[in-house]
């Protein structure tokens, strides 16, 4: 039998109005997970941590007293934050107690194939790879990776397994810049320009409920249309392509549309108030940016 080394793995999902029966589905999912993963060198009971930046509490006592029952192969906490944190700061403040061997950056909906937690925690036996990121259905992302060994230009933190040393070593995610968008990327771009490599698992299966619109594009909020216009800006600004900024800042006020417009306005607010990041990758070895403004080559249009 082959031998494995022991893994402590913490699942960090960051909570915003989201359905409780959705969030109940998803730590069944976990829950056979961690059974599982046992053979493939993780620890038991595999902790679930959830940082809740909802209006109010979404979760209680009796609730978290429950699942705990219910699910014996997770140690779950909970931590309501009071304030909408978004996404970055919100996975910074879990990680402020994390003391795992690796930590599975999650969506708290997402459902994990029984064998994904696996396969993702193998992924990492490479001591090159510093994240590895697993297979969205029923739509998979469109970014391009190396079919042979998995490499990517970056990877979604819909679900994605990173070592904890790693991660602190980076100092999280720049929260300081994204409230939520580009966090991932900006994150799996530093672990590339710290030498490691990000890679893509397609046998590790989660489903990620999105849905499309009959024209087939996405169907944002406005919401998600306001943060990732406003994350383009900043991101390509701290990845040092201050002409795909003015680009981008051009045609946003040239299009008229108040989302764009109050991103824009943001971007000049932080540029005025000395806000911005500090540039990074000035040789542009590691941040892509495509014609069309993806932050990778695509294998499909979507």
């Amino acid at each position: 039998m082959p031998e494995y080394a022991e893994q402590s793995v913490t699942v960090q999902c960051v909570l915003y109005n989201n359905d409780v029966g959705a969030i109940e589905r998803a730590l069944e999912s976990l829950n056979r997970c961690a059974e599982l993963a046992v053979p493939e060198g993780a620890v038991w009971p595999m902790q679930v941590a959830y940082g809740d930046a909802s209006p109010r509490p979404l979760l209680d006592t009796d609730v978290l007293e429950a699942w705990a029952e219910r699910f014996p192969s997770l140690r779950i906490r909970y931590e309501w934050f009071g304030r909408n944190t978004g996404s970055a700061l919100g996975h910074n403040l879990i990680a402020e107690h994390l003391d795992t061997d690796l930590v599975l950056i999650m969506n708290p909906d997402v459902v994990l194939a029984p064998r994904a937690l696996g396969f993702l925690i193998r992924s990492l036996d490479d001591p090159l790879v510093g994240m590895a990121e697993a297979k969205q259905l029923p739509i998979e992302h469109p970014k391009d990776y190396d079919p042979v060994t998995g490499e990517t230009m970056w990877a979604t933190t819909a679900c994605a397994l990173i070592p904890r040393d790693l991660f602190v070593e980076l100092g999280g995610f720049d929260s300081d810049t994204f409230f939520m968008y580009c966090d991932d990327v900006d994150f799996s771009w530093r672990v590339r320009l710290a030498g490691r490599l990000v890679v893509f698992q397609p046998a590790a299966t989660v489903f990620h409920d999105k849905r499309l619109g009959d024209d087939g594009q996405w169907q944002p909020t406005s919401a998600e249309q306001y943060y990732s216009a406003e994350a383009g800006l900043l991101l390509a600004h701290k990845w040092s392509r201050d002409d795909l900024v003015e680009k981008i800042a051009g045609y946003f006020r040239s299009s008229k549309d108040e989302t764009l417009l109050r991103a824009v306005a943001e971007y000049e607010r932080r540029r005025l108030a000395g806000l911005l990041a500090p540039q990074v990758d000035s040789d542009h070895v590691v941040g892509v940016f495509t014609p069309t403004n993806e932050y990778a080559k695509h294998r499909y249009l979507l």
